[in-house]
């Protein structure tokens, strides 16, 4: 970095902005890749070489820009030109970032102070280098002669005088400072010296302005000594001054307090406006009316206004807030939310008009929302999960400031209750601590036999207010999802299908906001591996079938974008697409989410292709179940299954041929329970899981063999399957009853005795081949009728008519159209 800053300083003395350019692209990476030492190394302070470059660099493109449009086109070539553009709107980009330490810096430290001991000596070798070649280039001053007069001898000019050998003298002395004699008979470039003597002129005007300048100042302060300090800024752009609140002898009271308030507070979004001073500004004033015991009233005031000026450090609602400002407002938010709790006679209300505000005296009335600022905190503190890497130490630490916005979002829930607000704004209270609550997991909810109070109780709680009180349906089928989500992740199965089905919100959910949406996928998802927990596999197949079957989960459940659908949208689309995306603590696992699916489709697919093996107008209960049986199909060499979907298809094929050991043992081992199942903080899954195996691969083997087989000995298939006899008793009987197996039972035999209804292999393909005959059959009897009704016969040309011969063989003649007419109603003769 020291070495580009260098190149760059160096392309600045002969003002070659291009490669100056160039040097500064090439120094932000460098400090970008450096940041990591830094925070490590020295606690993320930012270096002073590297600010003190970037203020440099700040002034002279400032002094250059100055300089006016004609300097740029009659003085600059047209890259330099075009490249000073390029450098000044990407130096204010990149100057956002470290506006805090340039201000520090540039108020507490000189610009020319010392550089770095290599930049030194760099620089001093430099500067001796140009003195040498100064001294080189120099000419003598030649001493001038008057004017001889006409009639002296000219030759007495070719001679010197007395004094013309002192100055001989004088001259062989500075042919010393030539580096060879060579130099002093060259021609000299007398207009690289004007330049040289208008730069030394300049730089002594300057010199003189700026004594004169500091004079001005020394005396001004002289003046003003009595009114405070005054800074004095050294080096650099100068600042603009930090003007005073009020003078040393004023007298502050409430009136006061609120101009210098409506002052600062008018400067709000204008062009130009330092915001970092505004919340100076707002924090000192604050101070002072605190200090003055001017009332809870102005202090509220003041801190709302302070609130509101630290929001407006995100200049775009995208961007995330930045943590020295988060932190700032966290504690200024608490404090307001305090005061306002303890002092019961402020009346915070929107409907409150500016004329009506009262601040001297209780009850204070003052206007504004202290539950819009919470939301407004709790959106900021979402944006700042998102735009930080969710592996990386500072997502965990930001993650830990969310006890404490939930312990405000708490504070502001129990002042709205108390001052008997609207339902309305109870409302919003309640579902900003439920979007909290939803997600997270309960273990005291586990255990269904507890009597402590758990989040169930809380949610329940919260549900039914809003439910009841509420008078928008966005609130109230929020409210209904995340009680839904709740219960779910607590296995609550039954308690969660029957809301959801009494809410009716599938029917309605499509003419919700995209927020909500993305709940209720969020909430079918989870329904859906509550039903496979309990043991509901067609429900749980049922509840993730529109999420997982067209193969972007992803994007509906808002946990990132598809790389292939990006072309599908344009920029604007994607940047909403990502301000919608859930932060990664609240995220689903998307492997356990698709290994939930694919078990499940294969529970119901593996028997329903079974039992329907030789009939043509099987349908197809998965898509992607299927596709992953092809593609397992499709490879010459299959090796040992590694990937999740490597594991349930080779499992799918163990359960086709009736092996339910080999089933089990792909699906559970190591591998999976690392991956997918040890992911269920709910409980173990696995026990479910190898019953359901069990029962469904024992109605594979009976739909498979039920072709080959007389009868089944109960005994024989409860050893088998490891299943207990009335387990195997209530299988088959279902089967049976359902008329999926065409058999009865033997109760003295205990057997399954076939009825050999179904027909066999030969006798399906036979039917099949019927059928296909039959309505080849039927289509070519349409083509006629297609033909006749479809069609208008052409009229025909002399070509097209018959040529009649006569009886006596003594030729003939083509008929006419009259002819041809009488030859259709039969009266042609000769």
């Amino acid at each position: 970095m020291q070495e580009t800053i260098r190149q760059m300083r160096n392309h600045k003395k002969i003002k070659d902005v291009t490669n100056v350019l160039k040097s500064f692209e090439e120094l932000m990476p460098a400090y970008n890749k450096a940041l990591p030492v830094i925070q490590k190394e020295d606690n993320g302070v930012t270096p002073r070489f590297f600010l003190r470059a970037l203020a440099e660099l700040e002034d002279f493109v400032n002094e250059l820009w100055e300089l006016g449009n004609e300097y740029r086109k009659n003085s600059m070539s047209k890259n330099n030109a075009k490249s000073l553009a390029t450098l000044r709107q990407k130096l204010k980009k990149a100057l956002k970032e470290f506006e805090v330490d340039l201000q520090k810096f540039r108020d507490t430290a000189d610009l020319e102070d010392e550089e770095p001991e290599q930049t030194k000596a760099e620089t001093e070798s430099e500067s001796e280098d140009e003195e040498i070649e100064v001294a080189a280039v120099k000419e003598p001053k030649a001493k001038v002669k008057p004017a001889k007069l006409e009639d002296e001898d000219s030759e007495s000019d070719y001679w010197p005088s007395e004094s013309d050998s002192e100055d001989s003298i004088s001259s062989e002395e500075d042919e010393t400072k030539y580096i060879n004699i060579r130099e002093k008979f060259l021609k000299k470039n007398t207009q690289e010296e004007e330049e040289r003597k208008k730069r030394e002129k300049k730089e002594k005007k300057d010199k003189e302005k700026e004594k004169k300048r500091l004079k001005q100042q020394e005396e001004a302060h002289e003046e003003l000594e009595g009114q405070g300090d005054w800074e004095v800024v050294r080096g650099g752009v100068p600042m603009p001054i930090k003007p005073k609140m009020f003078d040393k002898n004023a007298e502050i009271t409430v009136e006061s307090v609120l101009k210098k308030l409506n002052e600062i507070v008018s400067a709000r979004g204008k062009k130009g406006t330092n915001k970092a001073e505004m919340v100076d500004m707002l924090q000192e004033l604050l101070e002072i009316a605190e200090a003055n015991n001017l009332g809870p009233g102005v202090s509220v005031k003041v801190r709302l206004s302070l609130v509101a000026a630290i929001f407006d450090y995100s200049t775009k609602v995208s961007d995330a807030m930045k943590v020295e400002h988060w932190d700032k407002l966290l504690v200024t938010v608490d404090q307001l939310i305090k005061m306002l709790d303890k002092h019961d006679d402020i009346t915070l209300n929107e409907q409150i008009t500016e004329e009506n505000e009262q601040f001297g005296s209780s009850p204070y009335k003052i206007r504004g929302c202290i539950l819009t600022v919470v939301e407004r905190l709790d959106a900021e503190f979402i944006k700042i999960l998102k735009d930080l890497d969710c592996h990386s130490n500072e997502y965990v630490i930001r993650l830990s400031d969310e006890n404490r916005v939930i312990k405000l979002i708490d504070e502001v829930t129990s002042y709205v209750e108390k001052q008997h607000e609207k339902s309305a704004d109870i409302c919003r209270a309640y579902i900003l601590k439920m979007d909290h609550i939803y997600y997270k997991i309960d273990m005291k909810a586990l255990d269904e036999n507890t009597k402590e109070p758990t989040s169930l109780n809380t949610m329940d709680r919260l549900c039914k207010f809003i439910c009841g009180k509420d008078n928008t349906d966005r609130l109230r089928q929020r409210a209904v999802l995340y009680q839904i989500y709740h219960l779910s992740l607590h296995n609550r199965w039954f308690a969660a299908r029957n809301l959801m089905l009494m809410s009716h919100l599938q029917e309605t959910i499509q003419h919700s906001d995209p927020p909500t949406q993305i709940l209720y996928n969020r909430t079918m998802v989870q329904l859906g591996m509550c039903a496979f927990r309990y043991g509901s596999i067609k429900d749980a197949h049922n509840a993730l079938l529109d999420i997982q079957s067209g193969g972007r989960a992803k994007e509906l459940l808002a946990q990132g974008l598809l790389m292939t659908r990006q072309m599908d949208r344009t920029q604007e689309q994607e940047k909403l697409e990502k301000q919608r995306q859930v932060p990664f603590h609240m995220q689903i696992n998307l492997e356990l989410l698709e290994c939930v699916y694919l078990v499940s489709a294969m529970l119901i697919e593996i028997p329903y292709m079974a039992a329907h093996e030789s009939d043509a107008r099987r349908r197809m209960i998965s898509k992607s179940f299927h596709h992953q049986l092809k593609m397992s199909e499709r490879q010459a060499v299959i090796g040992p299954p590694e990937s999740m979907r490597e594991h349930v298809v080779a499992a799918a094929k163990a359960m086709r041929n009736g092996n339910w050991e080999a089933c089990r043992n792909y699906l559970i081992n190591d591998k999976m329970n690392t991956k997918v199942w040890s992911l269920f903080k709910q409980g173990d899954v696995r026990p479910t899981l190898v019953r359901k195996i069990q029962e469904e691969t024992m109605r594979t083997y009976l739909f498979t063999f039920s072709k080959v087989y007389d009868s089944f000995s109960v005994q024989r298939l409860s050893q088998m399957f490891q299943l207990e006899l009335r387990d195997v008793h209530s299988i088959v009987s279902k089967m049976i009853i359902r008329e999926e197996l065409m058999a009865s039972l033997d109760e003295p035999t205990q057997s399954v005795v076939m009825h050999r209804t179904e027909p066999s292999r030969l006798q399906s393909y036979s039917l099949q081949l019927a059928d296909r005959l039959l309505s080849l059959v039927e289509n070519n009897e349409r083509i006629p009728e297609i033909k006749q009704g479809g069609r208008i016969p052409m009229q025909q040309g002399y070509r097209d008519r018959p040529y009649q011969r006569r009886e006596d063989g003594k030729g003939g003649a083509w008929p006419g159209r009259g002819d041809r007419e009488r030859t259709r109603r039969g009266v042609y003769a000769e």
